[in-house]
């Protein structure tokens, strides 16, 4: 057996990387210490998303399906009327909020919410690690080093995402933006693998099920994404046009996978389960956000908030995409067609679902930046470029770091 601490595996790249999350996650605990030392009331919409939590961890009923009375001393949200279901999400947010408090000994009360309130943040901040380990991952494959390292600087000092990952002040959407990241390139890697001259299925159960986790990740955090569903089978299709009828057997497999896991969510009540299902909103899209010129003013402050240097990033990578026919190949097209297609159904969801279609579109687009930037830094002007890029960064990174600083605490 080979070993498997290996250059290889644990080289430069992989430090570097280390580097880049460590400082992800240093933005992300200041963030939460600035707002917990300010010793501000917990906002209601946390206090409901860890009381309903705790309340199905502790087998008093399944998170907001329905709603009872949040067991932490909050104002109510005027939202959410005791008896109700949660018609945008699945009790998935609810217990990994309420997760790190399971064998909390005492009450969850004001008074000792000095000790406790900075424990339901952490699942977030690591799903938000997580996600910047994925996009390096498949930034590298597809781009080499020096994409992977572009795509995961942006996303590291990305204000949205530091945001979402420390929970401060938002929802914290950072696991809906996982699961859609995931289900996309998964079903991607799982289309490739059926080149292989093997027996499909089983060989590639691993892939399959990763691609169910994935998926009910996403749908369990905001229903609108079921539209990952048909998304994933177009990807496996395309990719492996050879073997349609064994990326349409995996695709299937990988759905009851993500339907048992989102049966898990509510611990196999089945009560509960179709209750939820039957108040769920899956589809809340409408036109009219198409037709107002202040959304797309909207859109364009969301991405300026997710990555601020997309203000000349993106446009640039656009319009070498356009002019370049090198970079229009499937690693950057991919991508950039996932992000455009969520940023659309961002717009067209004017609601809380509308934030995580914007959030979930981000990394795609950092997989297309930094692949069409990779490919101007193989060109004769390499050095001109790279100076150029490595500026911009180091710029972005001030300039976020420089923000988190001004945060007031509280």
């Amino acid at each position: 057996m080979p070993p498997y601490f290996t250059r290889e595996r644990f080289g430069r790249p992989q430090f570097f990387a280390a580097l880049l999350l460590f400082a992800f996650a240093c933005q992300c605990v200041w963030l939460v210490h600035a707002e917990l030392s300010g010793q501000a009331a917990m906002e209601a919409h946390e206090a409901i998303r860890i009381g309903e939590g705790w309340k199905q961890w502790h087998g008093r009923g399944i998170a907001g399906a329905p709603f009872s009375e949040p067991g932490i001393a909050a104002d109510k949200d005027p939202l959410v009327a005791s008896g109700s279901f949660d018609p945008e999400r699945s009790p998935l947010l609810y217990l990994t909020s309420a997760a790190p408090l399971f064998g909390w000994p005492r009450d969850l009360n004001q008074e000792w919410a000095v000790y406790w309130r900075w424990l339901p943040r952490l699942p977030f901040l690591a799903c938000g690690l997580f996600l910047g380990a994925s996009l390096w991952y498949v930034a590298r494959r597809l781009c080499g080093n020096s994409g992977g390292m572009i795509a995961l600087t942006l996303y590291c000092f990305s204000p949205a995402f530091i945001q979402a990952s420390a929970a401060w002040h938002t929802e914290p959407q950072i696991t809906v933006a996982w699961g859609a990241f995931g289900t996309i390139f998964t079903a991607v890697a799982v289309a490739h693998t059926l080149y292989a001259p093997r027996e499909v299925v089983l060989w590639n159960w691993r892939r399959i099920v990763l691609l169910g986790i994935s998926l009910a990740i996403a749908v369990g955090s905001e229903f609108p994404f079921v539209v990952l569903i048909p998304m994933a089978l177009a990807f496996l299709l395309y990719v492996a046009p050879v073997r349609r009828q064994a990326g349409l057997v995996i695709w299937i497999a990988a759905s009851v996978v993500s339907a048992g896991m989102l049966f898990a969510f509510y611990f196999f009540h089945p009560h509960a389960f179709a209750g939820s299902m039957s108040h769920a909103v899956f589809w809340g899209a409408t036109g009219r956000g198409f037709m107002v010129w202040g959304v797309y003013k909207q859109v364009l402050v969301q991405m300026g908030r997710a990555c601020p240097a997309f203000v000349w990033i993106l446009p640039l990578t656009l319009a070498v995409y356009a002019m370049w026919p090198r970079t229009r190949y499937f690693g950057n097209t991919g991508p950039l067609l996932v992000g455009f297609l969520l940023l659309a159904l961002g717009v067209a969801h004017p609601h809380l679902e509308g934030a995580g279609f914007f959030l979930a579109a981000v990394p795609f687009l950092f997989v297309f930046t930094s692949g069409v930037l990779a490919d101007l830094m193989e060109t004769h002007q390499r050095m001109l470029v790279t100076a150029c890029v490595i500026g911009l960064l180091v710029a972005d990174v001030v300039h976020t770091v420089w923000k988190l600083l001004e945060v007031p605490r509280g």
